[in-house]
């Protein structure tokens, strides 16, 4: 899905963030967007809309009191549904940066 409009960066992006809004209270938990710039350009070189399903999310979550959950998708499978070997080969890259980051915490 995908829509072009007549405005500003700085305020499409601030559209975006008031539409997404769902106001419901929930446990702690944070996105964070952890792509490697290179990588990431590499692989927008091969599919210009890898961005839109980005292999590279890590979720910090805090379900209940105690130990708190970080979480990454294996972007190898995530990125296996477009079939690309170049992405692959892109993917196995992030796949192995976001392994070390996980087991550094």
């Amino acid at each position: 899905m995908s829509k072009a409009i007549e405005t500003s960066f700085d305020e499409a992006a601030a559209r975006v963030t008031e539409a997404l809004k769902v106001g419901v209270d929930y446990a702690p938990y944070m996105i964070l967007g952890a792509c490697n710039p290179h990588l990431a350009w590499r692989a927008l070189q091969v599919e210009d809309k890898i961005d839109t399903m980005p292999p590279c999310n890590v979720v910090v979550r805090e379900e209940r009191p105690g130990p708190i959950e970080v979480t990454a998708i294996d972007p190898v499978a995530s990125m296996s549904a477009i079939g690309d070997p170049k992405l692959a080969k892109i993917a196995d890259g992030v796949r192995h940066l976001l392994t070390e980051v996980i087991q550094q915490l």
